[in-house]
């Protein structure tokens, strides 16, 4: 009878290419997912892999037995899932990737009430400017905007992304406030360089009539980082477009006021990624939920939307 850790470890391996994935999916080392795979053949009596330095590649015989496999693998996975799922509460690592900004400010605070609620789960959480691949790298979940929904990945909006124009009351002392996005450029901008593209960002700002209205501050300052910008706007430096949930303790602490109130910039939403599985982890599903309940509960969606600004 061949073991559940060969089988698993011979699939991740062939979605992923190589055991090192497959090991960080799994949370084992490569060579306990390799030897797994050794195995597996040895008992089966044929190659699965054609290996090289680079990346593996199923043989004909290895894309036979994944065909075969694989739906009855998740099957079995999901009947133990389902069954510690009823038998205990849940447990295990919970691998979450997310920004350093949005996650400290806001899915931190949430730590405390989830472990004292589930203390058998261990938070490993990822605080990082990077679009993760969830499935390749054993992320349970992710946070944030834009992230791509490669195969096997799901998506669940929790709130708008809105960017808006941002300003420190001592910088606009004694100047005339914008009165569209366009009279932007007449200020000190304070703007940001795509990490991807290596351009600076440029924003298209829209209002409740859908009108739409380039927003070009002149390029005085550029940065890498929204938690830089608004601490370059708190400190006086100039105008800068943010996202709202970046902006909105300098907003409601009156550091940092709103600059052309009507008008906003849609950069997407707000969401949380996780594998789509026929039956999710327990950790996980509780994770969403817990999130989701937050957001709900502290009216964060409402919150973040800039469309709403007076």
């Amino acid at each position: 009878m061949e073991t559940l850790a060969n089988l698993e470890s011979f699939v991740r391996s062939a979605e992923a290419g190589s055991f090192s994935a497959a090991a960080r999916r799994l949370s084992l080392t490569p060579a306990a997912v390799s030897r797994n795979v050794a195995m597996l053949e040895g008992h089966l009596g044929v190659r699965l892999f054609q290996r090289s330095t680079r990346k593996l590649t199923l043989t004909e015989a290895g894309e036979r037995f994944l065909h075969a496999i694989k739906g009855n693998l998740e099957g079995l996975q999901a009947a133990i899932a389902d069954i510690a799922a009823g038998e205990g509460e849940p447990a295990g690592v919970l691998k979450v990737s997310m920004s350093p900004t949005f996650g400290i400010q806001y899915i931190l605070p949430l730590l405390p009430a989830f472990l004292e609620r589930y203390p058998r789960i261990r938070a490993d959480w990822h605080f990082e400017n990077r679009q993760v691949d969830l499935i390749t790298e054993g992320y349970d979940a992710a946070i944030g905007g834009g992230i791509e929904l490669s195969p096997g990945v799901v998506s669940r909006v929790l709130a708008p992304a809105h960017i808006i124009a941002v300003a420190s009351p001592a910088y606009m002392k004694g100047r005339t406030r914008p009165a569209d996005p366009e009279g932007l450029a007449d200020f000190d901008g304070i703007v940001m360089r795509s990490a991807r593209t290596g351009r600076v960002r440029q924003w298209v700002m829209r209002n409740a009539a859908g009108e739409e209205m380039p927003a070009r501050p002149a390029e005085t300052i550029v940065l890498s980082d929204p938690a830089a910008m608004c601490r370059a706007a708190v400190l006086g430096l100039g105008v800068t477009l943010i996202a709202v949930p970046d902006a909105l303790p300098y907003l409601e602490s009156g550091a940092l006021v709103r600059l052309v109130p009507r008008w906003y910039a849609d950069a997407g939403p707000i969401s949380l990624y996780c594998a789509n599985r026929t039956l999710m982890p327990s950790k996980t599903r509780v994770f969403i939920d817990h999130v989701v309940e937050a957001f709900r509960r502290d009216r964060l969606a409402e919150r973040f939307a800039g469309s709403l600004g007076t």
